[in-house]
């Protein structure tokens, strides 16, 4: 690759906090207060829209729960009912989405139909581009926090994750997002040398949620390849987008739901690792910047050319065990 920097290939991006999403707040009323942040994106010139974990509902694994009152968190994403596109709850979103030219990376509780007559359920986010009119990209969360069970002592914080929800499955894939840059090139142009095309493409995307953007090794299976990143927390984003030369758009909930506080640290960070700009308040805000993809470039083929530096052979610790092992004993 090239050491100079390529041509800017800017896009605008909206980074769409929510505030508290309380349990006596219905789907409809969450769906139009999302309607009118990418209203607001619009406005703003943004091409990409990026809502939260679990956008539509409150935070519901903070409770124990039935299976009954389970149900009313869950979208059902059944291919043969053409899939998330088509959820009743979701459709809205990526319709008006389509209306407006905006791609929408969105976060839900999935319900996957199984053969047998059952279902498994995961923590996952989507990727809507406009342009192609249909979902390019999807991620469920691995990096489930929590427990199975429900501490019992008086008053203690519930994080049921691991309950509710399955492990994702689907590893980390990234993929291209058609439509966000001008001039990007495409298939009919690898004639040209990788030199050549290298950078130029449609934009990289990978995707995090929440927990997984606390684990190093999330970011680096991406980061040969991917330009952007959506997921969610200040130290975790700054430094992980320095480490990969990646620009990311950190997203989370704000408040406190019935009096449960929120993570908060809506963000969009720059490949050297600086905050571009962030959130300012506890409630709907939109955080929108204007990123020049060509900034990944050059720490990519410096400091952080995997391809030049990284030594592969000395990284089996990392996959051989889990936990921490000490050395003995002196």
């Amino acid at each position: 690759m090239s050491s100079s920097k390529p041509s800017p290939r800017p896009v605008t991006v909206a980074a769409c906090q929510l505030g508290p999403i309380h349990l006596a707040d219905s789907r409809d009323d969450v769906l139009q207060r999302m309607l009118s942040l990418l209203d607001q994106s619009a406005e703003q010139g943004a091409k990409l829209a990026v809502f939260p974990e679990l956008a539509f509902t409150t935070f519901f694994p903070r409770y124990l729960l039935e299976e009954k009152e389970l149900d009313q968190y869950f979208d059902v994403e059944d291919p043969k009912k053409g899939g998330i596109e088509q959820s009743p709850s979701v459709k809205p979103l990526f319709d008006y989405a389509r209306s407006l030219g905006i791609d929408v990376y969105v976060g839900y509780a999935e319900r996957s139909p199984q053969q047998d007559g059952s279902h498994i359920d995961y923590n996952s986010c989507v990727y809507y581009s406009a342009q192609a009119d249909r979902v390019v990209g999807k991620y469920r969360k691995v990096h489930l926090p929590g427990t199975v069970e429900p501490h019992t002592e008086p008053g203690a914080f519930q994080q049921l994750e691991k309950r509710y929800f399955r492990p994702g499955d689907l590893g980390f894939p990234a993929f291209r997002a058609p439509g966000l840059v001008e001039g990007a090139l495409k298939k009919s142009d690898a004639r040209r040398s990788p030199a050549e095309t290298a950078g130029r493409g449609d934009p990289i995307v990978g995707m995090l949620i929440c927990n997984d953007r606390r684990w190093a090794e999330a970011w680096r299976v991406y980061a040969s390849g991917h330009k952007l990143d959506m997921s969610d927390e200040e130290a975790e984003a700054m430094g992980n987008s320095y480490m990969n030369a990646c620009f990311s758009i950190n997203v989370a909930k704000t408040g406190a739901e019935d009096g449960h506080p929120l993570v908060g640290g809506t963000m969009i960070v720059h490949p050297l690792g600086h905050i571009i700009k962030e959130a300012t308040t506890k409630e709907d805000e939109l955080v929108v910047a204007t990123i020049d993809l060509a900034d990944c470039h050059r720490p990519k083929n410096t400091v952080f050319a995997f391809e030049k530096h990284r030594r592969t052979e000395h990284y089996h610790k990392i996959l051989q065990q889990t936990g921490v092992v000490e050395p003995e004993l002196l």
